[in-house]
Order: C-alpha cells, then sequence, then structure tokens
C-alpha cells in the first residue's frame, strides 16, 4: 500500500490505473477509523479495482472549534487497518494541501441539508460538500462509499454528486454496531469507561420503539423515544425528528410515505461527546 500526501502524486498514480481501464473505490473518511470504516474499504476492495482511503480532517466542516480539537488523529493505526483491508493507497494530504486557498464555495440543498444535522450545526454540510467535491475531482472514482450511520449526510452527497453532474456510484453501507448495539464512531473514543456503559442505551430506545409504529402517533412515539433516553442519567436527547426517508421532511402520520426513519443526536456524558444514530421504522 501506498500513502501519498500530495494530490499530484496520487493522481499521476491513478493516471496509470486508469491507463490500464482499471476501477477505482474512494472511501473518504477523517481518520480515527474502525471496524465500521473496514467495512466500507473491505466493500471497494471487492467492488473495484483499486481502492484509495483518503484520511482528512475537514475544518470545513466543524462549527465548534473545541469539537475538532477533540476529533482523535490516529494516522499510523489508520494505515495499517485499511492496508490489512486491501486498500492500495492513502491519501493524508495537509490543510494547506486540500486548501491551498480559502474554499469559498457555497453548497445548499435543501431540505436535504438545512434539516436536523444542517439546523443544529450551521455550515457543516457545506463543508463537507466543499471537501468530497474535492476529493472527487482528484480521484475521479467510479464509486464511493458512505456508511449509514451518517445516514443525512449520504442524502447530501448524493445531491452534489447530481449537481457537480459527476457520474460516481454512491454506495450506501450498512451500520456497523458494537456487541451492545452502539453504533460504531471515532467519537466512541472520547467516552469515558461510565460513559461508553450507558451509550447502548440510545440504540436500545430505538430498537424497543419499532414495535409501537401502528399502536402510536409519530408524536406519540417522538415523545415516548425523547423520555426515554432522557430518563437515563448522563444522557440528554438534542434532537429526535422522525422523517419522510427521501426528502428528510417531518411526517405527521405514518400513512405520510412508505419510507420513515427516525433520526436522533444525543449528548453523552459531562464534556459531553455527541452521538448520532438511525432506526428505520418502514422501509
Amino acid at each position: 500500500m501506498k500513502v501519498f500526501e500530495k494530490v499530484v502524486d496520487l493522481q499521476n498514480e491513478l493516471f496509470e490505473v486508469r491507463r490500464q481501464g482499471k476501477t477505482v473505490g474512494l472511501v473518504p473518511t477523517m481518520g480515527a477509523l474502525h471496524d465500521g470504516h473496514a467495512s466500507l474499504v473491505r466493500q471497494s476492495v471487492q467492488q473495484n479495482d483499486v481502492t484509495v482511503v483518503s484520511v482528512f480532517l475537514n475544518p470545513t466542516q466543524f462549527n465548534d472549534k473545541g469539537d475538532l480539537e477533540r476529533y482523535p488523529r490516529t494516522l499510523d493505526a489508520d494505515c495499517k487497518l485499511v492496508e490489512a483491508c486491501g486498500a492500495d493507497y492513502v491519501f493524508a494530504p495537509s490543510v494547506s494541501e486540500m486548501y491551498p486557498t480559502p474554499d469559498m464555495r457555497r453548497f445548499e440543498f435543501p431540505p436535504q441539508s438545512t434539516v436536523m444535522e444542517g439546523a443544529k450545526r450551521p455550515g457543516h454540510f457545506n463543508g463537507v460538500c466543499q471537501v468530497v467535491s474535492r476529493l472527487f475531482y482528484m480521484v475521479r472514482p467510479d464509486r464511493a462509499y458512505f456508511g449509514e450511520k451518517d445516514w443525512q449526510q449520504i442524502a447530501v452527497v448524493k445531491r452534489l454528486v447530481d449537481f457537480i453532474n459527476m457520474n460516481i456510484e454512491i454506495v450506501e453501507c450498512p451500520i456497523v454496531r458494537d456487541a451492545d448495539g452502539l453504533a460504531k464512531s471515532s467519537r466512541n473514543s472520547l467516552l469515558s469507561a461510565d460513559e461508553r456503559a450507558i451509550a447502548p442505551n440510545i440504540y436500545k430506545v430505538l430498537k424497543s420503539s419499532t414495535g409501537e409504529v401502528g399502536k402510536m402517533s409519530v408524536q406519540q412515539l417522538h415523545d415516548k423515544v425523547v423520555a426515554g433516553i432522557n430518563a437515563i442519567e448522563g444522557l440528554e436527547v438534542e434532537y429526535f425528528d422522525i422523517v419522510d426517508g427521501n426528502t428528510l421532511l417531518p411526517v405527521q402520520s405514518w400513512d405520510d410515505t412508505p419510507y420513515v426513519v427516525g433520526c436522533i443526536t444525543v449528548y453523552c456524558g459531562k464534556t459531553p461527546v455527541r452521538l448520532i444514530d438511525h432506526i428505520k421504522y418502514k422501509d
């Protein structure tokens, strides 16, 4: 496996790859990789001749500078993990390499980019679109792989691909969970032992709520989930939205759409660590 820090070096390598008619898969990451990322890499390796994994902690998608500073940085371990999964290249640029000049572009894809995370983290999805579009232009992949844990992000990236008119297949990969149900996340490493012990209750409450579809109204189920999680000391719901899985707009009734998803963000612990998850109620 080769590691590149410069765009030109990666592009020279990929020029030869494409000259040979090989397909390219891209797995964009911010580092601090875990089994969830590994599943994306393995799927790309299975479906493409060559796999590129980008490891870049993108500053433009953090509206909270403290959150950026706390984010784990583990490049050496990241490289070992993706090499073991069969990746061919790691692209690990500096901030100045990725952004030689400030990126003044503005991306807005309502409603997908303006609800939930878009509303709670102003500028977040604009930053995501800035870095993902740059990676797409640099790598020119045939396929790009994203985990369903960041479910809203996938919807935004699909809109981005249409907007920039690139022929890239966005491959959605299932959430990888620990045995106790907690969704794998780079942020999990920030949890203390006590916080890690209570965090699985988020998914536990979500999963149990699926049995209430049709028995309760949408609002009643919403209130039950929020109350159930907030009743656990150390957990506090920031938002829980039950939405149409395509438009991401709130639903009022289970009959509004055949595709209904519950999306949640919970603060865990004293720091606190912000954890996201979702559950499909109708699909």
